[in-house]
């Protein structure tokens, strides 16, 4: 099989003459699933993309992914340590190996596109042990046109009714010092800025004990899924998984000088293993989509075609919407979460130190008042943090268990009253549960709030878990709080409840399965501009984040701030323009999409209107251009009006596009409306410099904008 230059990481061209020869050896090898020889491979439909799968001399099994003839992921190897039995990954062999395929279309409750298609080709390898215990492993494999996947399944052992997994050993050899987009394998979150550097350069130890994170452990130099790479050759990859279920969240150790990256499981210091399962037992997919264009990778289904279909049958009773709520007041210094006023929210880490108001937020009047503003302005939902008991002493106490009650309000918050306000006005609340990272405490009580959100008629809720996890030892992303997660999921559904979760495990397609997964944060979120150390989310942050988090799924990222000044907070600011803020109910994709500024700054403001008029529920999603880091436009057509939306943003540089409208159908003329910089914005010095134009646009039409630094524009077009 082909070798590779272990300090170079590069394949010479005759290794790929030879992976691609490999598929015709496979081809006469395989004969109906009898016995084959060491080596069998599975092509895409399109024929673009190969997995070569072979086992070597001393029966170790290893991959091989080819592209177009090119090597992608050079030969890597597969194995498992376990607890109180051998390792598993040598002395293999080849028993058994069926080809299969699927070509069908599903249709997405809610999401970026109506109809998916799911179009594969597979197969599924059995592997035997030639020396006891003569274990049976499969690996399936699948094949398609924007990426390839595999997983193992460990089957049934005699004398063994569950295995334990101390860790994993899948390795993922680069072919070349490819510039990468990471964050560091952090066990508790995903809220670091990402880095931009070669896969040699990276080091994420370097990323350890950031002040303004409330949970954060970085064990060794690996990063999080998923994570994005670029070929010197053009060629774009994600490296990620999907269906993580029961199992341990994958991070990925990086070995710098030989360009490769393996698996690394997050583990649990209380239970000392990574993974327990019951036999027969089946790992995510670990995949790999690739792009010669980078916005085909946000336009790939793959992640969500892994996953099982719709276990919950009809969800309408979840609408997708855009929301207001009583939260940026807070990280404003503006209000309190808790009654009494003398909690700081985090005094885990530096918010709060500029807090200036002693006034609780989440009280029966003020809720009204966002609530008449959502009713006048078109929005579905009205979110209210602070409302239950307990945030007077959650922060500072290593014990926060039964510290929160989800369903006792505080005194000033009549809870039956604002949902019959709400209800009279036409708004739906929205509830939220901060957990204090204290899981236990939230499923003892989870039947009961969601009975109480069933009565009421609140259908989503946002979840928290801030800090550190309670029981001490286990990790946000550690198989125990996978678990809980998925629990939490399965009871809210039973209530007829959506999730939008905070400090979230990573999203890795479940919303397939599950649509009551609706968004997740887990990524730097708007908030760190209000109150972070270091300046907050730089320029170049969201056009990176929509080629690397947005590919595992929706963001609740709060967009809408018009005040990028933050007055309250006179080290901090929004470092975009606000026509970037209005691009971003666009690009940066959530069913759940709150307009996160103070009613006050909304008021008589003609910008508004574009957030007024936005979709949050899509048709189609086409991007029309993009590189990662630097920018990114995109289209989408709202479901059931034939209304389109626009959205552009660009990093800390200028920047011209120019927007061919043929995606608009035939023979139709829109009422446009485009909201863009003006000619002397800038994201720091002129930030609310916005120009707003009307015009009728027909397909075919030619639209060129400019971007200010740190800026962007947003294009409404309204069909006849």
């Amino acid at each position: 099989m082909a070798s590779i230059n272990q300090r170079t990481g590069k394949i010479p061209f005759r290794s790929t003459t030879m992976a691609m020869g490999l598929l015709l050896y496979c081809c006469l090898c395989l004969n109906s699933c009898q016995p084959v020889a060491s080596s069998a491979t599975v092509g895409s439909p399109n024929g673009k993309n190969h997995i070569v799968f072979h086992i070597d001399a001393e029966g170790t099994p290893m991959y091989t992914v080819v592209r177009d003839q090119d090597t992608v992921i050079a030969p890597s190897t597969m194995g498992f340590d376990f607890k109180d039995q051998p390792s598993w990954g040598k002395a293999l062999d080849m028993v058994k190996v069926v080809q299969n395929s699927l070509d069908e279309t599903w249709e997405m409750p809610w999401g970026e596109q109506r109809s998916v298609r799911n179009h594969y080709n597979g197969m599924v390898v059995t592997l035997e042990e030639t020396m006891a215990p003569q274990r049976k492993v499969e690996v399936h494999f699948k094949a398609y046109d924007d990426g390839v996947a595999f997983r193992y399944v460990f089957l049934e052992q005699q004398g063994r009714d569950s295995i334990t997994i101390m860790d994993e050993h899948t390795q993922f050899q680069l072919t070349g010092d490819h510039t990468a987009w990471w964050i560091p394998g952090d066990w508790d979150l995903y809220e670091h800025l990402y880095n931009t550097t070669r896969v040699s350069e990276i080091d994420a130890l370097s990323k350890q004990n950031h002040p303004d994170l409330a949970a954060t452990y970085i064990p060794e130099n690996a990063v999080n899924t998923p994570v994005t790479f670029r070929g010197d050759n053009g060629l774009h990859l994600v490296l990620h998984e999907a269906d993580l279920t029961d199992y341990a969240g994958m991070t990925l150790k990086v070995d710098n000088e030989n360009l490769s990256l393996s698996s690394e499981l997050v583990g649990s210091d209380r239970l000392g293993h990574k993974v327990k399962k019951a036999l027969p037992a089946k790992t995510p997919w670990r995949t790999l989509q690739m792009a010669d264009r980078a916005g085909d990778l946000i336009e790939s289904r793959l992640i969500e075609n892994l996953n099982e279909p719709n276990k919950l049958g009809d969800v309408s009773w979840f609408t997708p919407m855009k929301y207001v709520g009583i939260w940026w007041e807070m990280h404003l210094g503006l209000s309190t979460w808790d009654m009494e006023g003398t909690q700081d929210m985090n005094t885990f880490a530096t918010l709060g130190k500029e807090q200036t108001s002693t006034a609780h937020g989440a009280t029966t009047e003020n809720t009204k008042r966002y609530i008449d503003f959502a009713a006048e302005n078109g929005f579905g939902g009205v979110l209210v943090e602070g409302w239950n008991t307990g945030w007077d002493y959650w922060i500072g106490f290593e014990d926060r268990e039964g510290v929160f009650d989800f369903v006792t309000p505080y005194a000033d918050y009549d809870i039956e009253e604002v949902n019959r306000y709400a209800k009279e006005k036409g708004v739906e609340m929205i509830m939220h549960h901060e957990t204090s990272s204290a899981p236990r405490t939230y499923e003892q009580q989870l039947e009961a709030a969601y009975a109480l959100m069933q009565k009421y008629g609140m259908h989503s809720v946002k979840t928290g878990y801030v800090g550190k996890i309670i029981p001490k030892g286990e990790y946000h992303h550690g198989q125990w709080m996978v678990n809980h997660y998925r629990k939490v999921l399965e009871t809210a559904a039973k209530y007829e409840v959506a999730i939008n979760a905070h400090e979230p495990i990573k999203g890795t397609g479940l919303r397939r399965t599950y649509p009551n997964a609706i968004a997740r944060e887990g990524l730097r979120g708007q908030e760190f501009n209000a109150w972070a150390t270091d300046g907050g989310n730089p320029p170049e942050h969201l056009p990176i984040v929509a080629f690397t988090r947005m590919i595992s799924g929706p963001i609740d990222f709060t967009p809408g701030v018009f005040d990028m000044s933050l007055p309250t907070k006179p080290n901090n600011q929004i470092n975009t323009t606000l026509a970037q803020q209005l691009a971003l109910y666009v690009v940066i994709y959530s069913p759940v999409q709150m307009a996160a500024d103070l009613p006050d700054h909304y008021e008589g403001h003609p910008a508004l209107q574009f957030i007024r008029d936005v979709g949050v529920d899509w048709e189609q999603s086409l991007v029309l251009n993009g590189e990662v880091g630097d920018f990114v436009t995109i289209a989408r057509e709202e479901r059931e009006t034939g209304n389109w939306f626009v959205g552009g943003i660009t990093d800390q540089e200028e920047r011209s596009v120019s927007i061919v409208l043929d995606f608009l159908e035939e023979g139709k003329t829109y009422e446009g409306r485009i909201y863009q910089d003006a000619e002397d914005a800038h994201y720091k010095t002129n930030p609310e410099a916005l120009v707003i134009a009307k015009a009728s646009y027909k397909k075919g039409d030619v639209i060129s904008v400019d971007m200010a630094a740190g800026g962007g524009f947003a294009l409404s077009l309204l069909a006849p």
